[in-house]
């Protein structure tokens, strides 16, 4: 007998960081598939660019910063307004600054644990609220990092945020399930994106050969919200099979 998977046409999504890597390649898998999509980043034009490429029938953008309570319920707002509910968000928007616990400056400190766990959060409770009220159920599916799982060296504190993803991710399972809301933490090792260019990485790395793709990382996203709603996947860590776990 076929595994029937959930038919995702139709179904709204949120999700942050969408104008590149992981975010961007999630969004048009799922435009792919029928459903619309909400993008929030900060780069307006950028923004503009994703929504020509997916249609304005399909997508709607609202220029953000995830560390904005106020941007991510406008984020929230606007797939409500647009396309009359909201089944799932992708909290995916983050930073990562590469160095030992001593070598980043405080701002960039702060601005490592506000944008990838902060902004995890605010999208989380602007989104929960509008999912209850306009669906009764929905999905949560935070992009995450094994560095979330292990940590490593020259990434304290990028770890650290991304530990905490993680965390917020399992409680979030617990707390959610009895409403309809599934929660997923998906948390790819190496991605050969912009992410971390110029902190950390080079552009055109030869490592990134060896490395998933953006759309290999989409898909997992994808395929955690295309489950039947009996099932619910808490943790899916992906590697490259070029890339040492």
């Amino acid at each position: 007998m076929a595994y029937t998977l959930r038919d995702l046409a139709g179904t709204v999504v949120a999700i942050t960081g969408a104008t590149s890597g992981i975010g961007r390649a999630t969004a048009e898998q799922l435009v792919e598939l029928g459903a619309k999509v909400a993008l929030g980043a900060r780069n307006a034009e950028r923004l503009a660019g994703v929504v020509e490429q997916l249609g304005s029938d399909n997508a709607v953008a609202v220029p953000m910063d995830v560390r904005s309570v106020e941007d991510n319920q406008a984020l929230i707002d606007a797939a409500v307004t647009k396309f009359g509910k909201l089944d799932s968000i992708v909290p995916n928007a983050g930073i990562g600054l590469y160095g030992s616990i001593l070598d980043h400056s405080d701002d960039e400190v702060r601005r490592m644990m506000h944008t990838n766990y902060d902004g995890t959060v605010w999208t989380v409770r602007a989104g929960v609220p509008a999912m209850l009220k306009t669906t009764g159920a929905g999905d949560i599916v935070i992009v995450s990092s094994v560095a979330g799982l292990r940590g490593g060296g020259d990434e304290a504190v990028y770890a650290g945020t991304k530990f905490a993803q993680v965390g917020l991710a399992g409680a979030l399972d617990r707390e959610l399930r009895d409403k309809g809301i599934r929660v997923t933490a998906v948390c790819p090792a190496g991605v050969g994106t912009e992410f971390a260019v110029g902190t950390g990485r080079v552009e055109n790395d030869p490592r990134f050969a060896g490395w998933m793709t953006a759309d290999d990382v989409a898909h997992a996203v994808v395929s955690t919200l295309q489950q039947p709603r009996s099932v619910r996947t808490s943790l899916w860590a992906l590697w490259s099979m070029g890339q040492q776990g």
